[in-house]
């Protein structure tokens, strides 16, 4: 939807909207609703550092379906990310914690306004404001770190205020009644406005980078993130022993080991194109002529 909204108007990359009236586009954007629906009840019933890690079996699905409609090719390399993302979901879901849930929404609020937390919020918001206004205009159609990173950072504080949000449905629909709460509306506030700007900057790095490229990259950002500010809000870890975390970490490194492998198939398939821009630019530095 992206590729075929930029054919006739201004691209997502370069501040345009033009794929709003682009149905195949809408179509993109409704599936991906419906699975972060089930994202939405996932975390209501677990903790982040499972439901997350396991985002890695969208990546395989995202690069094969790219390979095929898209016409990404997919190497050996980008296949043996794609088995090792599938171990290491594996061993995550072997060893993950049990889920503590909340008694109420005042509950999760005195958990979101701990020091700690509110120490990586705000310096989250900080360092993204900088970046928005001081570096993305400059080197966001250069560097898929800078889109990727405002996304994954907002991205962190969605999932926790949507787990907030969660659990207050799931209380209430129990007959505990948490809407009356201001708590949870402002929960609801946050997920909203750092789910919309998540959603704007993924749509940028989606237009500016290969699809292949920008799964493997988001992935292994918006998970270290996620799992940090689910670990330091809801305490995530507590209870485990030593053992069952170096299980989960190792899982974890696996994973973020396969993502690593795609993204690095993908560089290698583009540094050999000679018509790719990375190509161009290795055969100007090296000095070798097309």
């Amino acid at each position: 939807g992206l590729m075929r909204a930029g054919k006739c108007g201004v691209r997502a990359g370069g501040g345009g909207y033009t794929y709003l009236l682009e149905p195949l586009w809408w179509a993109g954007l409704i599936t991906m609703l419906l699975g972060e629906v089930a994202n939405f009840v996932a975390y209501v019933f677990a903790p982040a550092v499972l439901v997350t890690p396991l985002g890695a079996l969208s990546i395989i699905v995202s690069s094969v379906l790219a390979h095929f409609v898209l016409k990404e090719r997919l190497n050996k390399l980008g296949v043996l990310g794609c088995i090792s993302c599938i171990v290491g979901s594996v061993v995550v879901v072997l060893h993950a914690p049990e889920e503590h849930m909340p008694d109420s929404v005042e509950e999760i609020w005195d958990l979101a306004t701990q020091p700690g937390f509110l120490a990586y919020a705000g310096t989250t918001l900080l360092l993204m404001a900088i970046v928005v206004v001081f570096i993305e205009p400059r080197y966001g159609q250069k560097n898929i770190l800078i889109y990727l990173g405002i996304c994954s950072s907002m991205g962190s504080l969605t999932v926790v205020s949507i787990k907030a949000v969660g659990v207050a449905i799931k209380l209430t629909l129990d007959g505990m009644n948490q809407l009356a709460y201001p708590h949870t509306w402002l929960f609801i506030l946050v997920a909203v406005i750092c789910g919309v700007s998540q959603l704007n900057y993924l749509n940028k790095a989606l237009d500016t980078f290969d699809l292949a490229m920008v799964s493997p990259v988001y992935y292994v950002m918006f998970t270290t993130l996620t799992i940090v500010a689910s670990s330091i809000m809801f305490k995530d870890g507590a209870g485990q022993s030593l053992s069952s975390i170096a299980s989960e970490c190792c899982g974890l490194v696996t994973i973020l080991s396969g993502t690593i492998l795609l993204h690095a198939a993908k560089q290698k398939e583009a540094a050999s194109s000679p018509g790719h821009p990375l190509g161009l630019w290795i055969e100007e530095y090296l000095g070798i002529s097309a």
